[in-house]
């Protein structure tokens, strides 16, 4: 019998163990994989959804739905991409922006629940967080797709501005970073419609990101520090690193705090509050995209 999607997709579940997606495995549970409920909370879709593409009720799901499984599901390139011609599309092409997330970088960010990460595409959109980062910065799945690109936030004005990403800039050394990482993936990636139409409408759009842009920006993103906004906490004061992956254009986004410290007080509140702790909820993403 030819294999579908749906079949593809209960296989790639049942191997999953849920402690490599953050989940703790108690005794008595009955499946040796993820659950379609866990599976679907990952992938930001709903429960009926995954039922019916497992059953094979729903034949024809987006590119988007798919990136969302794979990444969910910690596809290996080649069953992403099979994955994408079981639902009858092409796979990413070359010259485009990866939104793959590599199964071993998901299976430390699983580990790194106690710590607010996002992993973010070459573009800087956000793909996936921990609960702590969601704890400290906002649901990232309550924000729509515009709102979760970081670069936008930093250069647009009005709702999907940085009021969407309450962290203090620190003079222009972020803008200059950002704006140098978009003229670098436009390099690596110059077939990406999206990636060419947001550099085309902040160009248009802001005078500070056309000014750096002409300039030729060029400026590593380095350690630095941050400080977050609360509305329940007030202001909290983090150290930021951005950590690349060779082999692939990922980011990750890592706040920290000084153990003992009045922040880590704070970030330790928010973690328990938000049920962000120990046995609170798995490192969610991508949650980019509406569910079906």
């Amino acid at each position: 019998m030819d294999e579908t999607l749906g079949t593809a997709l209960r296989r790639w579940r049942d191997r999953l163990s849920p402690a490599d997606v953050g989940r703790p495995s108690r005794p008595g549970r009955r499946a040796a994989g993820l659950r379609r409920e866990e599976l679907a909370d990952l992938a930001g879709l709903s429960v009926d959804y995954v039922v019916r593409l497992e059953q094979g009720r729903a034949t024809s799901p987006s590119a988007q739905v798919v990136a969302s499984l794979a990444r969910a599901l910690q596809l290996q390139p080649m069953e992403r991409d099979y994955a994408y011609r079981l639902a009858g599309l092409l796979p990413p092409q070359e010259g485009t922006i990866s939104t793959h997330v590599p199964a071993g970088v998901q299976r430390m960010v699983a580990r790194l629940g106690e710590y607010p990460v996002g992993v973010f595409s070459a573009d800087w959109t956000l793909l996936s967080w921990t609960p702590s980062w969601a704890a400290l910065l906002g649901d990232p799945g309550a924000r729509t797709p515009v709102e979760r690109n970081l670069v936008r936030a930093v250069f647009a004005t009005g709702p999907s501005g940085l009021a969407a990403w309450p962290v203090l800039q620190d003079g222009d050394a972020l803008s200059t970073a950002l704006v140098a990482d978009l003229r670098t993936a436009l390099v690596t990636c110059p077939r990406d419609r999206g990636l060419i139409d947001l550099i085309e409408e902040l160009r248009s759009t802001s005078a500070k990101f056309a000014r750096l842009w002409d300039e030729g920006a060029v400026g590593p993103h380095v350690s630095a520090r941050k400080t977050v906004m609360h509305p329940q906490v007030g202001e909290v004061t983090c150290d930021c690193d951005v950590l690349t992956v060779p082999g692939c254009d990922i980011r990750l986004v890592v706040y920290t705090v000084a153990a003992g410290s009045p922040d880590a007080e704070k970030l330790e509140f928010l973690r328990v509050t938000s049920g962000a702790g120990a046995d609170g909820p798995s490192p969610r993403g991508p949650g980019l995209f509406s569910t079906p």
